[in-house]
């Protein structure tokens, strides 16, 4: 709401929507190109906070507003009729798979929650520890109460999960979090145990237990969402309040049960029986695709598909195969959790999650956190869990482990014998637990950007000058050859000023642009006249090929990376046609700018007359 406000005050400043002729942006400003000029309020502009600095140059009207352009510019398009020019400068980015948006979906939703299901999984650690060694009943109120403290995280899942996937939709979150809430409601749970047939206006039900599921409430939000404005724009303002609420969870909570919910049961026994042909088949071959496959069933909730037939097995034969396998995919998780902890710096965000989430695993079995917090944060580590599981799974499907107990896969089932054999058992879950944990330290959290490689241990981390004890300067070198001037005068008050940050500017005598350090593409326009590197260390490097060349549309212009690449120093980014630059009355007064100077202690910059490319530009002290 705040980016609308501002951008619908900044809209009203420049003349009103119906003054705008085309807007586009770059990466700090917002460019428009108006009817009528004499209706821009510069100074009224100017005195906004979030306005860093007001221009008019070459027919342009240009409000500078720092790193935060783009929620600026996709709030104005959100809250007006402006539709976005096709000359809008935005950051390219790459198409996004089908499979990366469904685990950006699943990790979004599961982020927020990670703290709750840590504690609470530590309240589970600490119960079991305290009825294995006797110092508390299972059926004594302390207990109770406690169980219910650590326990309503999980029962309550879809609850969360409906808050959390509707924030990320951008959908009403009460709302899913109620629709979750209804498949727990005590009147829908009493028709579980119903002798008598349920139906809803005559179409059968089939009432589950939707407690710590996931599936159904996955694909329910992702209905509602699309549900929930589509209703938007069809309803009068006037009734939305109550009226879009009422019908989505009027239609939601009906087709949950009815179809959502019982798919992903159906899904669930497929699963299951797939499972069970694999063991007829081979024990070892099961034990490799169910210990593969364990942890991702579980992050769909796929996994309850298996509960029936483990209480038939130990029921019937009073040893049950499938989990004797899925021990094995607990303990590869938690080696995920041990090798990030060993992987991590002190201090780091990574070591906070990893200590506790392995402890939660280890005394109580609950490896969710690892799964949503670890393992889906760094995609290497999906091949890890994979692999470890795998591992672990062949040795117990060969050794036919069975687990004789329904008891959570910690390290109190082990002591009290829940497993036979027991020394198959150990070297099963020992196996995943090594390979998980080698893998993790050693390749699973190597290739990181630059943001999560901070958080890992000393070949990553900035280089201390023992010497006098100050950090040792990195370095940032000349990405062209030509003439070195003063940013202060280049012809371009927004980077002249040191609003967009500090540097020097190069005027070209080649074509080719060089980076300037190791880093990651964190910024590339698809007019291709600019592009943003960012290093280890965090520090920002934007490469900025001559002023208002965002206009030439990337005529002119050829790039030799992409987003999301890693460079070396040296490396070839960009080739430009100077002559054509200058023919179309461009300057190539090119800024090579630190922007986010104003983190670290100091920017020392050399001062030349001529510069060539790898020479030493500028140095930052971190």
């Amino acid at each position: 709401m705040k980016f609308e406000n501002e951008a619908r005050e900044i809209v009203r400043l420049v003349g009103g929507e119906s003054n705008i002729n085309i807007l586009v942006h770059c990466a700090t400003r917002l460019r428009f190109e108006l009817k009528d000029g004499a209706k821009f309020k510069k100074e009224d502009l100017e005195k906004l906070s979030y306005v860093l600095k007001v221009l008019i140059s070459g027919g342009q009207y240009q409000v500078v507003i720092g790193p935060n352009v783009d929620n600026y510019y996709e709030a104005i398009l959100s809250t007006t009729k402006i539709q976005g020019n096709k000359k809008t400068e935005t950051v390219e980015t790459e198409k996004v798979k089908i499979s990366d948006r469904i685990l950006k979906v699943i990790s979004g939703a599961f982020s927020p929650l990670i703290p709750l299901m840590a504690g609470s999984g530590m309240i589970k650690a600490l119960l079991t520890l305290f009825t294995t060694i006797g110092v508390m009943s299972d059926t004594s109120s302390t207990y109770l109460i406690l169980s219910a403290a650590g326990n309503a995280c999980f029962y309550f899942m879809p609850v969360f999960l409906g808050i959390t996937i509707s924030k990320q939709l951008k959908a009403n979150a009460f709302v899913g979090g109620a629709i979750g809430a209804a498949l727990l409601e005590p009147n829908f749970m009493g028709l579980i145990d119903s002798v008598d047939a349920v139906s809803f206006l005559g179409i059968p039900v089939t009432p589950i237990n939707y407690s710590a599921t996931i599936f159904p409430i996955f694909i329910a939000i992702l209905v509602y969402a699309y549900l929930d404005k589509g209703l938007r724009k069809i309803t009068p303002q006037s009734l939305q309040y109550f009226l879009v609420p009422m019908i989505c969870l009027m239609l939601m909570v009906p087709f949950t049960v009815i179809v959502f919910g019982p798919v992903g049961t159906t899904i669930g026994n497929y699963v299951s029986d797939f499972v069970m042909w694999l063991f007829s088949l081979s024990g070892t071959l099961a034990g490799i695709v169910l210990g593969a496959t364990y942890p991702f069933l579980t992050m769909l909730g796929l996994h309850w598909g298996f509960t029936p037939i483990t209480l038939q097995n130990l029921d019937l034969v009073g040893g049950d195969i499938i989990e004797g396998v899925c021990v094995c995919a607990v303990w590869a998780q938690m080696g995920i959790a041990l090798g990030a902890y060993l992987k991590a710096k002190k201090n780091s965000k990574l070591k906070s999650i990893a200590g506790p989430t392995f402890i939660t695993g280890f005394f109580a079995g609950v490896t969710e956190p690892i799964l949503y917090s670890i393992v889906m944060e760094y995609k290497r580590l999906m091949v890890v869990v994979a692999i470890g599981g795998a591992c672990g799974g062949a040795v117990a499907g060969t050794l036919g482990v069975t687990m004789d107990a329904y008891v959570f896969h910690n390290i109190f089932s082990a002591l009290v014998m829940s497993y036979s054999p027991i020394w198959a058992y150990a070297i099963a879950v020992i196996v995943s637990l090594i390979v998980a944990t080698a893998l993790t330290y050693v390749w699973g959290l190597n290739g990181l950007d630059a943001e999560k490689a901070k958080d890992l241990l000393p070949e990553n981390e900035t280089v201390e000058d023992t010497s006098n004890g100050i950090m040792r300067p990195v370095e940032i070198a000349s990405p062209l050859d030509g003439k070195e001037i003063a940013l202060k005068d280049v012809d371009d008050e927004v980077f002249a000023s040191g609003v967009t940050g500090k540097g020097i500017a190069i005027i070209p005598e080649n074509n080719t642009v060089l980076s300037p350090a190791d880093g990651t593409v964190s910024v590339l326009f698809p007019s291709k006249h600019a592009v943003g590197i960012t290093t280890k260390e965090g520090i920002e490097i934007l490469v900025h090929i001559g002023l208002n060349t965002v206009m030439l549309n990337g005529e002119g212009f050829t790039t030799f990376v992409k987003q999301g690449d890693q460079v070396k120093k040296g490396q070839k980014l960009l080739a430009f046609d100077k002559d054509f630059i200058k023919s179309k009355g461009c300057s190539l007064q090119s800024p090579l700018i630190i922007t986010n100077a104003d983190q670290f202690k100091d920017i020392l910059i050399e001062t030349k007359t001529e510069i060539r490319t790898g020479d030493i530009a500028m140095e930052v002290i971190v």
